[in-house]
C-alpha cells in the first residue's frame, strides 16, 4: 500500500473500477470539493468539473451554512473574514457595520475562523458570541471542512499542473491561504455569486476608514466593485505573504508563486 498508493500517514481513498483496479489512487480531495458529482472519481472527471467550475460564493461554502446562499439570492452583501487576534475582528466588525449603515447596503458578517487552530478558534466563537460581533458556525467541524475543503481545491489544481498565472481559481485559493497564513485577519466581500474582493487586515481596516474615498464609486458602481477598486490603488509592491502548504506525497511543487504579485516565494519546511 506504502509503495503503489503512497499511503503515509494522511487518510486516502482508494477507488477501485467493476474490474478491481485502481481508478484513482485518492478520491478523497474530489469527494470533499464536489461530493458525488465527481463520480466515478476518475481524472478525467475531475478534469472536466473544473472545466466548467468558476470562482464563485457556492464553490467557497460549499453547503456548510445555508443562510450564506439565502443572503446571496436576497441581494445581501456577504462577508466571510477570519483570524485570530481578538482585538482586530472587534474593529474589523464595528468598522464593517459602519461603512455598511453608511453605504446603505445590507451586510451580513460571517465568522470563518483559521485552520489548524481549533481551542483558538473555539475561544474567538465564544468571544464573537457573548458580544455579539458577527454570525459564526457552531460546528467546530465545519471550520475543518472550510479549510480542508481549500487545501483539497489546491491539491487538484497543483496535480493538474495548474498556477497562480493561468488559474483564477488556483490565484483565489492561494490568496487565502496565504491570508491565513499571515498574522493579521482578513476578509472577503460578495455581492451575488461572483462579486468578491478580498484583502488582509490592514488594508480592509484602511479602506473602510477612507471610506469617503470611495463612497461615489460606490453608489455608482456597486459597493464591492467599488472597494476591490480602492484596494487596489492601496497595494504596494512591498509586502509579505506566507503560504503554509500540508505534507502532501507529490503536491508540493518545486516553485510557488505569490498570488499576490506573481513572483517566486521562497520555500521552507516546518516540521
Amino acid at each position: 500500500i506504502k509503495e503503489v498508493l503512497h499511503f503515509v500517514k494522511k487518510m486516502i481513498l482508494v477507488v477501485l473500477d467493476p474490474q478491481g483496479k485502481v481508478a484513482c489512487p485518492n478520491a478523497l480531495h474530489m469527494i470533499l470539493i464536489w461530493g458525488n458529482m465527481a463520480f466515478p472519481f476518475t481524472a478525467m472527471k475531475e478534469e472536466a468539473l473544473w472545466r466548467d467550475e468558476t470562482w464563485r460564493l457556492e464553490l467557497l461554502v460549499d453547503d456548510i451554512d445555508h443562510n450564506i446562499l439565502e443572503w446571496m439570492g436576497h441581494e445581501k452583501t456577504v462577508c466571510l473574514y477570519g483570524g485570530e487576534d481578538i482585538e482586530w475582528i472587534r474593529r474589523f466588525t464595528h468598522n464593517a457595520k459602519e461603512v455598511a449603515a453608511a453605504a446603505r447596503i445590507e451586510l451580513e458578517l460571517v465568522y470563518v475562523g483559521k485552520s489548524k487552530a481549533k481551542e483558538r478558534t473555539r475561544k474567538i466563537i465564544g468571544v464573537i458570541q457573548e458580544e455579539g460581533l458577527s454570525h459564526y458556525w457552531t460546528d467546530l467541524t465545519s471550520y475543518w471542512y472550510f479549510w480542508t475543503r481549500l487545501e483539497c481545491m489546491l491539491y487538484s489544481k497543483m496535480q493538474q499542473g495548474k498556477g497562480v498565472d493561468n488559474d483564477r481559481i488556483m490565484q483565489e485559493v492561494m490568496t487565502i491561504l496565504s491570508f491565513d497564513g499571515s498574522d493579521q485577519g482578513w476578509a472577503t466581500m460578495w455581492f451575488g455569486s461572483a462579486e468578491v474582493a478580498r484583502a488582509k487586515g490592514d488594508l480592509i481596516q484602511q479602506s473602510f476608514t477612507r471610506y469617503e474615498e470611495w463612497e461615489e464609486p460606490a453608489r455608482v458602481k456597486g459597493f464591492v466593485i467599488a472597494l476591490r477598486e480602492f484596494l487596489q490603488q492601496l497595494h504596494t509592491p512591498q509586502h509579505c505573504n506566507r503560504l503554509i502548504l500540508p505534507g502532501i506525497e507529490g503536491g508540493i511543487p518545486e516553485k510557488v508563486i505569490c498570488a499576490e504579485c506573481s513572483k517566486p516565494m521562497e520555500k521552507y519546511f516546518m516540521y
